[in-house]
């Protein structure tokens, strides 16, 4: 390991598809390799990789994938899930642009190139995986590199702090966000501000992965109620009971959400311990595992500068 990586630095989980989706869209297609492939989001995610290893120091990485986007567990809890997304002729298969889905294997074998883990879990998504790594860490602080919100909810401070490095906005906006910050965000308690988030999701829902959510209940009234009752569960006892702390309005619908609310709770739940397939040791190496393949890699696609920033983020 190169004595420039700090011995204490963070294990870091990359969501990976949803950096490749933000380069892909960030970044004009007109960016191509020598023979008129678009490599845009090629070079927006190898870039990205390289500013989170100079930037965060870590000393694990690792590149999480999804093995299936759509997971037939959070389809038979919720069939809307992710419907929308959905390519057209398909019942199953994932929209992705035509200009994108070639470079994913670019992505993946400049990653391997260089060293750099990947792991997925056959049935399960990124987050999955994500939330299956972050569970079981006992060493590192974790950081998990991602443009979606729903990882907020592995957020923690015991055993080792977790994370999330938010690219909403970008990786020159991004933001660290951990119990505390989540707990002013929202306005949630901090000494649950994981699961309170994953419970004010539930309640106000997802409409970009088909969640509607229960009707009149928004993101303020949600995080209130889980701020007062903790969680999901004794939100519905107190609502069942008639207790006067929760709207009457708010308290109908709650009655009458009940079994969306149980079934909803399975798709926004990351899972914790999925079977993971890690392709390499996590430890981040000092340079690239293949530097002539990554050479090549950067020479055929166009992308020398961004293969050469990335083999200089390892030392």
């Amino acid at each position: 390991m190169s004595g420039s990586r700090r011995v204490d630095g963070p294990l870091v989980l990359l969501d990976s598809a949803s950096l490749w989706f933000r380069s892909f869209h960030a970044l004009p297609e007109s960016l191509t390799a020598p023979d008129g492939t678009p490599v845009n989001a090629v070079r927006g995610f190898t870039d990205t990789v390289a500013r989170i290893l100079t930037d965060r120091r870590p000393r694990r990485f690792v590149a999480c994938l999804d093995a299936d986007w759509r997971p037939a567990f959070r389809v038979e809890a919720l069939p809307s899930y992710k419907t929308h997304r959905v390519a057209e002729g398909s019942s199953d298969a994932e929209e992705v642009p035509d200009t994108l889905a070639p470079q994913v294997e670019i992505i993946l074998d400049v990653l391997a190139a260089a060293g750099l883990a990947t792991s997925q879990s056959a049935g399960h998504e990124a987050d999955d995986v994500i939330g299956t790594w972050a569970a079981g860490e006992r060493a590192d602080p974790v950081e998990i590199v991602t443009g979606d919100r729903d990882l907020f909810q592995l957020v923690r401070t015991e055993p080792t702090p977790t994370g999330v490095l938010y690219l909403g906005r970008g990786w020159a906006k991004a933001e660290l966000f951990g119990p505390s910050e989540i707990a002013e965000r929202y306005q949630l308690p901090v000494e649950i501000a994981g699961p309170a988030y994953e419970a004010m999701s539930v309640l106000r829902g997802d409409p970009s992965d088909g969640l509607p959510g229960v009707p009149g209940i928004g993101e303020k009234t949600a995080a209130r109620l889980i701020s007062t009752f903790g969680t999901v569960e004794e939100l519905q006892a107190a609502a069942g009971a008639g207790d006067s702390r929760v709207p009457p309005r708010a308290r109908a619908a709650l009655v009458d959400a009940g079994d969306y609310l149980a079934r909803a709770t399975r798709v926004v739940r990351v899972v914790r311990d999925a079977p993971l397939l890690t392709d390499r040791d996590s430890a981040v190496p000092d340079s690239p595992s293949d530097p002539e393949r990554l050479v090549e890699l950067g020479r055929r696609w166009g992308l020398r500068r961004s293969v050469d920033r990335l083999a200089a983020a390892l030392r």
